[in-house]
C-alpha cells in the first residue's frame, strides 16, 4: 500500500470543486461538489440519530434503489434539519439542477449539509452555487482541496487521505475527504464523509467492507458525545483502474478493505485531533482484552469522559479518572490485574499496576499529557483482543465556540 497525495480526485475519474454561495459565511467557501464522469457504484451508512436531516433522507434512498450514482453535491452553515417537506424539496431541486447541468439522472446525484440546525437553505443561492461548481470542477489535487475546504464548519483544518494498492496487476486508488469538529461521538460516524475509488467492486461487497469498517474507524471517535442529524459517510466506485470485478471475498477484496481501513483510520484521526478547541489528539488503546467488543467499549468510555478529556487538557496526572472510565463501561474485570501507561511520540510509562499507583514521575507523566498526541495504554491481561479510541482535549473554547455557533 502506498500513501499518496491527494484525496477525492486522487482516484481516476473523479472531478471535485469548491465554491463560495453565501449560504450562511459570507467570507469563504461554502459549497462542494464530487463527480464522476462514469458511473459508479455506491455505498453509505448514516446517522442513527431518530432526527434525520433531509440530505440523509434523500441519500439513503438513493443509495439503497438508484442503479448508479454519479454526483455529490454538498453545503456547509446550514444543515437542512428540522426542516419539513421544504428541506426535502430542497434536496429534490438540488439534485434537479446538477442532474441537468450534468446531462445524468437526479437519482444519480447525493447531496449532504452541515451546519445550524432548524434553518432553512436559500435555495437560489444552493442553485447558483451548483453552477458555480459545475462550472469550475478539475481532476486537480487543488480541485480535490478546495472541496475539502468548502464542507468545514468549525473545522480549523481540511481533512484529505488517499493511497494506492495493486489489484489483479491494476493500480487502484482510494481517496476520501470528511469533515467534522463537533457533535462528534460514535453512534455511526458522526459527520460528512465522501470517498472515492477507482476499484471494480460490486455494490453489495462495497457496502459490506463499509459498514464493517467503520465499526472501528468513525465509530470509534469522540469529540462531545453528541451525535448529529446529519452524518453520512458515503463512497463511490466507478472501476476505472479496470481491475477484474471484486465480487467474492478473496485477496482482492480483503486488500481493498486495507486500503478502505487507512483512508477511514486516517481522516477519523484527523476528525478527533480537530475537534472543537482541542488541543490534543487523545487516543484510547486497550489490548489484551476477553473480547473485541469489550476492548471497544472500553476504549470508548475512556475516549467520551469529559473528566479524562479535562485532564489531558489540564496535563494532570489523574489516573483514577482513567480507571474509573473503564469502570462503568459495563464491562467486568478485575481492577488489580490491569495496567494502564500514559504515552507519547517518545516514550511510555506505568502509572497503575496491581491495584496500586506505580512507581512513576508526577513531573514525566505531566509532561507525557502536554504531547499534542497523548496515548493511554490500558493492558487487561484478559484474552487477545485490542481496540483503539480516538478524542480530544476538552478546553475553555469548547464552551465558547458552541455558546457562539448561531452568532
Amino acid at each position: 500500500m502506498k500513501i499518496i497525495e491527494g484525496g477525492v480526485t486522487a482516484a481516476q475519474g473523479f472531478e471535485a470543486a469548491g465554491a463560495p454561495a453565501a449560504i450562511k459565511y459570507q467570507d469563504r467557501k461554502d459549497m462542494a461538489m464530487v463527480y464522476s464522469r462514469t458511473p459508479c457504484k455506491a455505498a453509505g451508512v448514516f446517522t442513527s440519530n431518530v432526527v434525520k436531516a433531509a440530505p440523509v433522507k434523500w441519500d439513503k434512498e438513493v443509495v439503497a434503489h438508484s442503479p448508479y450514482v454519479q454526483a455529490v453535491i454538498a453545503n456547509s452553515g446550514i444543515a437542512n434539519a428540522a426542516t419539513g417537506k421544504q428541506g426535502y424539496d430542497c434536496c429534490r431541486q438540488t439534485a434537479d439542477k446538477a442532474a441537468g447541468l450534468l446531462g445524468i439522472s437526479a437519482d444519480a446525484v447525493l447531496v449532504a449539509s452541515t451546519g445550524v440546525i432548524g434553518s432553512q437553505i436559500p435555495i437560489n443561492r444552493l442553485l447558483s452555487g451548483v453552477e458555480k461548481l459545475v462550472e469550475s470542477k478539475s481532476d486537480t489535487i487543488e480541485a480535490g482541496t478546495l472541496a475539502a475546504e468548502a464542507i468545514m464548519t468549525t473545522d480549523t483544518v481540511s481533512k484529505q487521505a488517499a493511497v494506492q494498492i495493486e489489484l489483479d496487476g491494476k493500480t487502484v486508488t482510494v481517496g476520501g475527504m470528511c469533515k467534522g469538529s463537533g457533535m462528534i461521538h460514535p453512534n455511526m460516524c458522526t459527520m460528512l464523509g465522501f470517498l472515492t475509488t477507482d476499484a471494480a467492486i460490486s455494490k453489495e461487497l462495497l457496502q459490506e467492507a463499509l459498514s464493517e469498517d467503520v465499526i472501528d474507524t468513525f465509530n470509534m471517535i469522540s469529540v462531545d458525545g453528541d451525535t448529529s442529524t446529519n452524518d453520512t459517510l458515503v463512497v463511490l466506485a466507478n472501476g476505472m483502474a479496470g481491475n477484474t470485478e471484486i465480487t467474492t471475498k478473496n485477496e482482492d477484496y480483503y486488500k481493498f478493505k486495507e486500503a478502505l481501513h487507512y483512508v477511514n483510520a486516517t481522516l477519523a484521526k484527523k476528525m478527533a485531533g480537530d475537534g472543537e478547541g482541542a488541543t490534543a489528539l487523545f487516543e484510547v488503546k486497550v489490548v489484551h482484552a476477553k473480547t473485541k467488543q469489550a476492548a471497544r467499549t472500553l476504549s470508548r468510555s475512556v475516549i467520551g469522559s469529559s473528566l479524562c478529556k479535562a485532564a489531558i487538557y489540564g496535563h494532570d496526572a489523574n489516573f483514577g479518572r482513567f480507571l474509573c472510565a473503564l469502570g462503568y463501561a459495563g464491562v467486568d474485570f478485575d481492577p488489580e490485574k490491569i495496567e494502564l501507561y500514559f504515552e507519547n511520540e517518545e516514550k511510555s510509562i506505568l502509572i497503575y499496576k496491581d491495584g496500586v499507583a506505580a512507581d512513576y514521575s508526577e513531573e514525566e507523566a505531566s509532561q507525557i499529557l502536554a504531547s499534542p498526541e497523548v496515548r493511554v495504554l490500558v493492558d487487561m491481561h484478559m484474552g487477545d483482543e485490542e481496540a483503539t479510541a480516538w478524542g480530544c482535549d476538552l478546553s475553555y473554547d469548547y464552551v465558547k465556540i458552541n455558546a457562539d455557533y448561531r452568532s
